[in-house]
């Protein structure tokens, strides 16, 4: 619900915060950079207007020229840059306009810069309805439908469930029952643990081998209606594709703490994988398709090599173009921040929680210096950071090579891709229907989120800090040229290699469009300065951005592209490939 005034301890407040929704008015300064929570103090980086005209681009890439982009990709004009919605199409429609005026070849269909994707979007049917032993559970207030419960968003659920029994599973990602013993049955597993803490985004780990159960249920923090708009289950999308969106099991479903009680008549949490529960479970719920508002667009361009021998080979450089879209409801931006910074440091990745008195009265005393001048609503998910920052960062590298005195041996590739955010679409989209020969691809470097680096916003973080995922997992080439050319920088980046690690809880390898060239067998890095507090929150919005540490990611892309396109030889693929159908492990 909106909040108009600094925030009061009530379940209604945090649903409105969990929900993160949040268009803009003025802004006085830019809020504390994120600090963990429990930080005594917040410490406000430089400010940054709310609105900032754009000026022309220069060759170099610049702090300046990057607001200029920025500020307009993430306008609220732009309406949160939704797949499939007219602000995602106006967004393309800018960066295409730039690749031309640039001078690049179009790499798109039919001699244009656009690849349109065949996405479909669906939305919840009418007449979900879920119900323990006769007694019916409260669509949007005691569940809600999951769309999906694997990496790779290509299907549309359905469930179907008269009188099923129950069964405790266990804790997705540890221990659970087989196949076997979950045949027919709703299986109630307890969320992940991600990072030593109880992660509720349970679409975003993989998900357990399961194809038997009637149904996955895992209980969840407080659901409020809002949730309903901001968390996937009410949208979904998929590529149309014949058979790209079959139907298949089992349907995951969040619930209340409550409601999975009373399905096991027990807390889970005291249970053993295995224990019959004590209810029978009935219901059914559908998604139903409906006409996107505009076309999805890939953007391509190719700026072309000087070697004929090599520059039918590219280099890709990539970002994405999507976003979130607008929430249903607007609340209190300041009201947002302030809470966010207190208590949730990672954003939308981090659960929300009932702050102790203390922690009360830290979120009150900042979001009263941040609304010094009034309250401002928000409801627009303007991504700035994500990952409107790295389409500007592809931008500037772009144009700093098309308007360079030489070019690379090799051609480069700039694809932005849609989608993202909708599951990877485009770029999956674009791997499986190349503009340029897929064999062609060298490697890709793909850049999401690289406008919050600050050491008090992320962790880990510093004014040359970077977060590098996949560098060597398929060319140790690959790796070994960008740690060398690191080492001949002054000064150097500071890069975090902890988020690649196997198995590690995030699961970020999987979590971008580079995946989708990995797949295939095509080396990748994937560059990113991290999560903190605007993290899928409509305060994400350009002022907050650090353009210097913005404009120092971009060239270090910039010169790591350039040192791959100039190589005598290919890089070489020495690491394990997958079968590109195959479910993407971190």
């Amino acid at each position: 619900m909106p909040i108009n005034r600094p925030l009061a301890c009530t379940t209604a407040a945090l649903a409105a915060l969990a929900a993160g929704c949040a268009p803009a008015a003025t802004v006085r300064q830019a809020p504390p950079a994120a600090a963990q929570a429990g930080a005594e103090t917040y410490s406000a980086p430089a400010v940054l207007p709310l609105r900032f005209t754009a000026q022309p681009t220069v060759p170099q890439i610049t702090p300046r020229d990057l607001m200029s982009r920025l500020y307009t990709i993430a306008d609220d004009s732009m309406m949160g840059r939704q797949a499939g919605h007219r602000g995602n199409y106006m967004a393309t429609e800018y960066i295409a306009a730039e690749f031309r005026r640039m001078g690049l070849e179009p790499a798109g269909e039919n001699g244009t810069f656009f690849q349109t994707i065949p996405l479909t979007i669906t939305r919840l049917a009418p007449g979900a309805a879920l119900s323990v032993d006769g007694a019916a559970l409260r669509l949007g207030n005691d569940w809600v439908p999951l769309p999906h419960l694997e990496t790779r968003f290509t299907y549309v659920p359905r469930m179907q469930l008269r009188d099923a029994p129950v069964v405790f599973g266990g804790r997705l990602g540890g221990a659970m029952i087989s196949d076997a013993q979950a045949a027919g049955k709703v299986v109630v597993m307890l969320p992940p643990i991600v990072g030593g803490a109880v992660n509720y985004r349970v679409w975003l780990v993989p998900q357990p081998e399961l194809p038997s159960a009637a149904a996955i249920v895992v209980p969840s923090v407080d659901i409020s209606s809002q949730s309903l708009r901001n968390l996937p289950f009410a949208q979904s999308s998929g590529l149309t594709e014949p058979g790209r969106i079959p139907t298949r099991g089992p349907a995951g479903v969040l619930v209340t703490a409550e409601a999975a009680r009373r399905m096991l008549g027990a807390d889970p949490a005291t249970l053993q994988p295995g224990a019959a529960g004590r209810a029978r479970v009935s219901g059914a719920f559908d998604y139903a398709p409906r006409a996107v508002e505009a076309p999805a667009r890939n953007v391509v361009a190719i700026l072309r090599g000087s070697d004929p021998a090599v520059n039918r080979q590219y280099v890709g450089i990539s970002a994405h173009n999507d976003h979130e879209g607008i929430a249903d409801r607007a609340v209190d931006h300041d009201s947002t921040v302030a809470y966010n910074t207190v208590m949730r440091p990672q954003g939308a990745n981090d659960p929300v929680g009932t702050p102790t008195p203390e922690q009360w009265a830290r979120i009150r005393a900042l979001r009263e210096r941040l609304s010094a001048d009034g309250t401002r609503m928000d409801s627009i998910y303007n991504g700035a950071d994500d990952d409107g920052s790295g389409t500007a960062a592809l931008l500037e590298i772009a144009e700093a090579m098309a308007t360079a005195r030489t070019r690379p041996r090799r051609s480069i590739l700039f694809i932005s891709h849609t989608a993202e955010e909708s599951g990877l679409l485009g770029a999956e989209h674009f791997t499986e229907n190349p503009t340029v020969p897929r064999d062609s691809i060298v490697a890709v470097l793909n850049m999401d989120m690289v406008g919050h680096g600050r050491a008090e916003e992320v962790r880990g973080g510093g004014p040359y800090s970077i977060q590098m995922i996949g560098s060597r997992r398929l060319s140790t080439e690959l790796g070994d040229l960008i740690d060398a050319l690191n080492a001949r920088r002054t000064p150097p980046m500071v890069p975090d290699y902890s988020w690649d690690a196997a198995g590690h809880p995030a699961n970020r390898y999987c979590r971008s469009d580079h995946f989708m060239y990995a797949r295939f067998g095509i080396p990748i890095t994937y560059f990113s300065l991290g999560y903190h507090p605007h993290y899928h929150m409509v305060t994400d919005e350009p002022q907050y951005i650090d353009y210097d540490h913005t404009a120092r990611v971009a060239s270090f892309l910039h010169d790591i592209a350039l040192e791959v396109a100039n190589r005598p030889a290919r890089l070489v693929v020495d690491g394990p490939r997958q079968d590109p159908n195959a479910p993407c492990r971190q």
